[in-house]
């Protein structure tokens, strides 16, 4: 895979081209990614990339030859143009695995109050939000999409196990998960986690995530199809749940 990241502020992802996974990943040769300097195709003695928008309003427009030509110099006919932005589809895990098996992602990060709207019309093919919530520039949302994806890339983590048990790649929340000492400040690991059966530690968590979606985010169960057992294990849930709330009223 290669990712090509049109922004203002290239500086921004020096750091993150080295950090953690994404800096491992690269170092593997799994995807390349690149930054282009919007500002270095201006046109304009100042290097200007704005000016004020038509109709009048506060704030600036990005112009749209510099990101035209900044585009046309990265983009072939597999790759797919994103532009982030808060009007944009909102960003989830079923998303980013979509993403992640594309070929050539280019990340257009705007600035200021956005850009001239013909290189939405013409040469985005997706427009994508992370939160119903404005940022200052795209850098951040694109450094969000990048570690979302790239980790789905075969060989970037040291087990697909890594992410598919991870909140949201299948639809629910993740279990909890302990580590050593067995006992901190008095309380101990599930005794269930110690006890080496696999079938059962592999039923506790089935149960254990889909009490932290329900109890965190019940709306995620509206969209997943559950099995018979987990049917029966959230109809439990629920029965423990209600009769908490009674106990304590």
């Amino acid at each position: 895979m290669k990712i090509d990241i049109l922004t203002l502020f290239p500086e921004i992802f020096d750091v993150f081209e080295k950090w953690s996974i994404i800096g491992r990943t690269i170092e593997k040769g799994l995807f390349s990614l690149k930054t282009v300097n919007i500002r270095d195709f201006s046109k304009d003695k100042h290097k200007r990339v704005d000016d004020y928008p038509f109709g009048g309003g506060p704030g600036m427009v990005m112009k749209p030859e510099p990101i035209y030509e900044a585009l046309s110099s990265v983009k072939s006919d597999d790759s797919t143009v994103i532009y982030l932005s808060p009007q944009g589809r909102l960003y989830d895990q079923n998303l980013g695995k979509l993403l992640s098996r594309k070929e050539h992602l280019i990340l257009l990060c705007g600035h200021y109050e956005g850009v001239d709207n013909r290189i939405i019309d013409n040469y985005v093919d997706m427009e994508i939000s992370i939160g119903d919530y404005v940022l200052t520039g795209g850098e951040i949302p694109a450094m969000v999409l990048i570690d979302s994806i790239i980790r789905l890339l075969p060989g970037a983590l040291n087990s697909e196990e890594s992410y598919i048990d991870e909140s949201h790649y299948n639809g629910l929340l993740e279990y909890p998960q302990y580590t050593r000492p067995r006992t901190f400040n008095g309380e101990a690991v599930p005794e269930i986690l110690l006890s080496g059966n696999h079938k059962r530690i592999d039923k506790w968590r089935r149960y254990q995530s889909l009490k932290n979606t329900y109890m965190k985010r019940p709306d995620l169960l509206e969209k997943k199809d559950l099995t018979d057992d987990e049917i029966d294990m959230l109809n439990n849930i629920k029965k423990a749940f209600s009769k908490k709330k009674m106990i304590r009223k």
